[in-house]
């Protein structure tokens, strides 16, 4: 008998492999591409972020960074500003408009979701997320990348 781990290994491979939130060629209703929908996500729970602060959150290079966050800013979701508490690097925070956009889209996902689960009772729901929230803090335990949580 196999452990139940490979069972978890291929529903999370599964899991990726479905595409309910974002654009980037497949789901053409989505508002924003992954990385930015991640990094504005990031950025509303704990405030503005500079290019280093964001490059230890998300464990990626500052290069990475600079793209998407160079994306972000000609798009209008994101701004630069100088430190609010008087550091020397300059801060990326959210704009209204990206405040917007990113509330839209997790409004269109969590429909989604509610449609894929539109037959589970509350009490499954709530389980299965504090699974997810269970899974998520071990990953983030390992990598020593805490994600803060609203």
């Amino acid at each position: 008998m196999a452990r139940p781990t490979y069972e978890v290994e291929y529903e999370q491979m599964l899991l990726g492999r479905h595409e309910l939130a974002h654009k980037g060629g497949r789901h053409r209703a989505a508002l924003l591409d992954r990385s930015a929908y991640i990094l504005l996500s990031r950025i509303r729970v704990q405030g503005p972020m500079s290019i280093g602060e964001l490059s230890d959150a998300f464990g990626l290079d500052a290069s990475t960074l600079n793209r998407q966050t160079a994306t972000a800013m000609h798009t209008g979701l994101i701004e630069r500003i100088a430190d609010p508490a008087g550091g020397m690097a300059r801060k990326f925070r959210m704009t209204d408009e990206g405040l917007r956009l990113l509330t839209a889209e997790r409004e269109r996902v969590v429909s989604a979701l509610d449609r894929v689960m539109n037959d589970w009772p509350d009490e499954d729901i709530a389980a299965f997320a504090g699974y997810l929230k269970r899974f998520n803090n071990g990953i983030e335990d390992l990598s020593r990348r805490p994600w803060p949580r609203p």
